[in-house]
């Protein structure tokens, strides 16, 4: 008889910064391990401390359980956790360990593992096998370091602690002389965890149930997520993929991964895929095949399962306990806040009599077996109605490469929107052309991102939203454009500061005070660019001098445009009437031979007092308090401007 193999325990950590996507990586390495067959794996992303917290509560209970087994300490878990995590008497006192005969035993033990955790004893006694940590912008380093500093205390040998992801492929120098791990560079093929292994990592279905661990919910859900392809024909100097992907893969096939996506996790609304430059492709042909093979021609529709029947299936299944307990816990917490009359009482009745209200004491049998008594309320209530599906080439497409060939394979699926790249304003004509062959051959909904920050002039975006504007109107479509600021991906050579390290760069053709205007106009529009001449003239300009003049103008006039507006209109003012439209004069009043002086001053994005000092003339001085005062009034309360504004408040929104 053969020996059972041993089993190991994987922990999979994605950094606790906010993000849209969930980690693709990750969840391709749980497929891996869960393939071998030996592998317990754990997703967490969230406040690590609290996990080990979480982890430790289990000992507690495994220990109580051997002292007592009489009473059920599992229902207590939420007082040890509080216990653990607080050290405070009430939470002691919560467990209720003064039922049992043996109470001051459980109540040393309960001690024990609160001192377990609070005197650091736990790291001494690391519980993972292999811990990957993924990484994703630059600028989130802080974040990414204290995580993989953490990951080390949880991980029995550093050696097995990986790193991988992007920010790891483009900084391996920086993050292994920050923290002693040398990262993985680029993605995971065959034998790069286990040698001899021969699934190819990167290219395995992903575990959807993963995602189901954690309390954190990606904005980005109910989607296929992938790719066709890998890497890029190109060599864009401010794109990382060729660092990430440095060989273009030109066909990823796709249906297979989907199917099994699908019989495991259900079906998905969407699909978003990843590739960088799909059009590149010479089986592109073949990949629309591939899309249509999954469900999404175009007018595709979906109809959502039923959610908790596939919890629970996978609760029997044993797929993912951690996973679809939650999962399950939350569509039925749902659904019962939705509840009124006997129905709200049958159900809280049920939820009661398993003890599944709170879901740190919430077992996967008592689930299970509440699942039974619910489903026929819950049956009543589930009639989905079909929703149009959405296929999204997430990361654009590119304008270079359009043709009437693929722009035709293209308008077969249910792509909305069609992301055409526009990052340069040397490109526009291959992007019109694009935007006329796709909407020539039906397509009408589009986005794209508008790269500036880099190499581009300030006016150059101002440029592309106009045109982009004008062709929303010229051919009846809608366009949303996302200006997206550069950052370097890694430190360039003489500055003295890693800006790749933060939001702090700065083109060389844009300052401080513009960045910061774009950002403060962008804020008011939730960062995106629609159809209509007069929102878009409202935001950044009648023309490209009212345009410069938003950059240059005082930041209050910017975020509370619609205020001031209406101070101007009723001709109100704190003792006199000085607003925007002042601000302009004003700042037209100032000879041309002081202005140079003066942008120096405003561009530097920095107002106090002291930079009254640097000027005699009065009209510089009266202008530079524009950039002063305002600022501060505005939510003060008690002071005029902040009484006005909440009266501007209470008016009518159009």
């Amino acid at each position: 008889m053969a020996r059972p193999k041993k089993k190991y325990k994987a922990l999979l950590i994605e950094p606790n910064y906010s993000n849209k996507f969930p980690p693709i990586g990750l969840m391709k390495i749980a497929t891996y391990h869960k393939n071998l067959g030996n592998w317990d794996v754990v997703f967490y992303k969230g406040d690590l401390k609290q996990f080990v917290i979480e982890q430790i509560t289990d000992k507690c209970i495994a220990a109580f359980n051997k002292v007592d087994k009489s009473i059920d300490w599992y229902i207590k878990r939420d007082a040890i956790f509080e216990f653990i995590k607080t050290r405070k008497k009430s939470a002691l006192d919560a467990i209720g360990v003064e039922s049992s005969e043996k109470s001051l035993e459980l109540g040393n033990i309960a001690i024990d593992f609160k001192d377990f955790y609070w005197k650091g004893t736990w790291k001494k006694y690391p519980d993972w096998d292999r811990v990957f940590v993924t990484t994703l912008f630059t600028f989130y380093w802080k974040t990414t370091i204290e995580t993989i500093e953490f990951a080390k205390l949880l991980v029995k040998n550093p050696k097995n602690l990986m790193v991988g992801g992007v920010l790891a492929s483009i900084q391996p120098k920086e993050i292994e002389e920050a923290t002693g791990i040398k990262p993985h560079v680029g993605i995971l093929g065959a034998g790069d965890l286990d040698k001899g292994d021969t699934q190819v990592i990167d290219e395995l279905p992903l575990d959807y149930s993963i995602l189901d661990e954690i309390e954190y919910k990606y904005p980005m859900t109910n989607a296929y997520y992938g790719y066709t392809t890998r890497g890029c024909i190109r060599r864009c100097p401010f794109c990382a993929v060729p660092i990430l992907e440095p060989k273009y893969n030109s066909y990823i096939p796709l249906k297979e991964r989907i199917d099994r996506i699908r019989e495991l996790y259900g079906e998905q609304q969407n699909m978003l895929l990843m590739d960088n430059n799909v059009l590149a492709s010479k089986q592109f042909p073949q990949i629309i095949q591939d899309i249509i093979d999954c469900g999404f021609e175009r007018n595709a529709k979906f109809t959502q399962p039923d959610l908790l029947e596939i919890a629970i299936r996978n609760l029997k299944n044993k797929v993912n306990d951690r996973a679809y307990i939650r999962k399950a816990h939350s569509l039925i917490m749902d659904f019962y806040d939705r509840l009124k009359g006997e129905e709200s009482y049958q159900v809280y009745k049920i939820i009661t009599k398993y003890h599944i209200s709170k879901l740190l004491t919430t077992r996967k049998e008592a689930l299970v077996d509440a699942y039974e008594e619910i489903k026929e309320i819950y049956a009543k209530h589930f009639r989905p109605s079909p929703k149009i599906r959405y296929v999204d080439f997430n990361q654009g497409v590119d304008a270079r490469l359009f043709n009437e060939n693929n722009v035709a394979l293209l308008a077969r699926i249910a792509i909305r929107p069609l992301r055409i790249a526009f990052d340069d304003i040397k490109t526009r004509p291959a992007y019109e052309k694009a935007l006329r062959l796709s909407v020539a051959a039906g397509l009408n909904d589009f986005s794209n991102y508008l790269l500036y920050n880099f190499n581009d002039y300030p006016i150059e975006l101002y440029q592309r939203m106009k045109i982009n504007v004008d062709l929303c109107e010229e051919l009846n479509v809608s366009i949303y454009s996302f200006p997206m600021k550069y950052h370097p991906i890694r430190k360039k050579e003489g500055d003295e500061e890693d800006f790749s390290h933060n939001r702090d760069y700065i083109g060389k053709h844009w300052n401080r005070k513009y960045i910061r205007a774009i950002q403060a106009i962008l804020n008011s529009t939730k960062g995106k660019i629609g159809r209509g001449q007069s929102f878009f003239q409202e935001a950044f300009g009648r023309n490209e001098d009212e345009y410069m003049d938003l950059l240059e103008m005082p930041e209050s006039f910017i975020i509370y445009r619609f205020f001031f507006k209406w101070l101007d209109e009723r001709n109100v003012g704190i003792g006199t009437s000085h607003w925007r439209n002042a601000w302009k004069e004003c700042k037209d009043s100032v000879s041309e031979e002081r202005w140079e002086d003066v942008c120096q001053v405003i561009h530097a994005n920095v107002f106090n007092q002291s930079i009254l000092d640097g000027f005699e003339e009065p009209v510089i001085k009266r202008l530079l308090r524009y950039y002063i005062d305002f600022r501060d009034d505005i939510i003060t309360e008690g002071t005029d401007l902040y009484n006005l504004k909440k009266e501007f408040d209470k008016l009518p929104t159009k």
